[in-house]
């Protein structure tokens, strides 16, 4: 999987251009992710996944992200809705992934109303950020049932999908909007994601949830600032700023910033990986993974992409004015990681959560 994706990243930067200015993964890009079967490393095993380890699958996005930061984003929210497959029940499960071509979105937050009808509910409402939408067959939409938080396995053809992704990061993305009117969904493609895992789950899946998606933006994070890093070595090297004989790389000022952000990238992705294998470790286990361990996984997950945007802000600054062009593959890295850190899975707030927590205030945690 990680040798796939390797491959895949060095198509994501060849065909960054062309992601960013289409709003949406390059066709050729997606024909890729799809023939290594990257938009699918969630899946259990009976619905034609290999069940990696939640490591692993983050590993693969970030090295997608590498390659260019939207790609990695959307690997990266694929997995997380491929991961809801085990919770549908048998029928559904089947009928959304069986097709082995067949991708999923997914946006939680419940915008739409459900009514229950006989064999299931009608579903009316609009969802924003549908990252991964335009190359999605289905998409997980949450929405609310007689006070309940529920989550509805949609076709996207079924949906109205509407052009409001104009942003300055992550372009490549496609975070349209999605309005569903009065769209009947079964029973079998109803689940929740806040009820825990369901009977018999296995090591992926009693991962915590939302640690989960946490982590997925984090991957993508790091992967985008190692992108970022790795561009500005290859820049650093061969410019040399106005009036200077030296390179930006012989200047003795890059040299002590750019180490200082190199050791904070290390720093952040060593605290992520742990905080994931103390958590996979503790999900082996029958008993849910503790309040301890899920805070440390926030914590660690809106560190990441909170380091991930400085260290690659240092390197936007010390690449001077090569950088401010809007083609500029720097420029490019600086918007993605400053759009990452509006996300609210890891902006500032989260630090707030966690710190109560942690300071042993009372504090609601059923979706750490």
């Amino acid at each position: 999987m990680l040798s796939g994706a390797r491959e895949v990243a060095a198509v994501a930067r060849a065909l960054a251009d062309e992601t960013e200015r289409g709003r949406q993964l390059a066709p050729q890009l997606v024909a890729e992710l799809k023939a290594t079967d990257l938009l699918r490393i969630g899946l259990t095993i009976d619905l034609g996944g290999t069940e990696p380890t939640t490591a692993e699958i983050l590993q693969a996005a970030e090295t997608i992200a590498e390659g260019d930061a939207s790609a990695g984003w959307c690997v990266s929210i694929a997995a997380t809705s491929s991961l809801l497959g085990a919770y549908l029940p048998e029928k559904g499960g089947q009928e959304v992934f069986s097709d082995p071509t067949s991708v999923a979105a997914g946006v939680w937050a419940p915008h739409a109303k459900g009514v229950a009808v006989k064999g299931g509910v009608r579903i009316t409402g609009r969802w924003s950020f549908c990252s991964g939408i335009r190359h999605s067959d289905w998409i997980f939409l949450g929405f609310m049932q007689d006070g309940r938080v529920r989550t509805a396995a949609i076709q996207t053809a079924e949906l109205e999908i509407l052009d409001t992704w104009h942003t300055s990061g992550l372009r490549g993305t496609g975070s349209t909007d999605a309005v569903a009117n009065d769209v009947f969904v079964p029973d079998e493609r109803l689940l929740s994601v806040v009820d825990g895992p369901p009977a018999g789950s296995r090591t992926l899946q009693r991962f915590p949830l939302f640690g989960f998606f946490a982590s997925s933006i984090a991957a993508a994070s790091l992967g985008n600032a190692r992108g970022a890093m790795t561009e500005f070595v290859e820049l650093a090297t061969v410019r040399k700023p106005s009036g200077s004989s030296r390179s930006t790389a012989e200047r003795s000022a890059t040299q002590s910033a750019f180490a200082e952000a190199e050791a904070s990238l290390r720093a952040a992705r060593c605290l992520f990986y742990q905080a994931i294998d103390d958590a996979w470790q503790a999900a082996k286990e029958e008993t849910p993974v503790s309040v301890e361990l899920r805070t440390s996984l926030r914590l660690a997950c809106t560190y990441a992409v909170r380091t991930a945007a400085t260290v690659v802000r240092v390197v936007y600054d010390l690449s001077g004015s090569s950088a401010i062009y809007e083609d500029a593959p720097l420029q490019r890295r600086f918007r993605d990681a400053h759009t990452a850190t509006a996300h609210f899975q890891v902006n500032p707030a989260m630090y707030r959560l966690t710190g109560r927590v942690l300071l042993g205030l009372p504090t609601e945690t059923d979706q750490l």
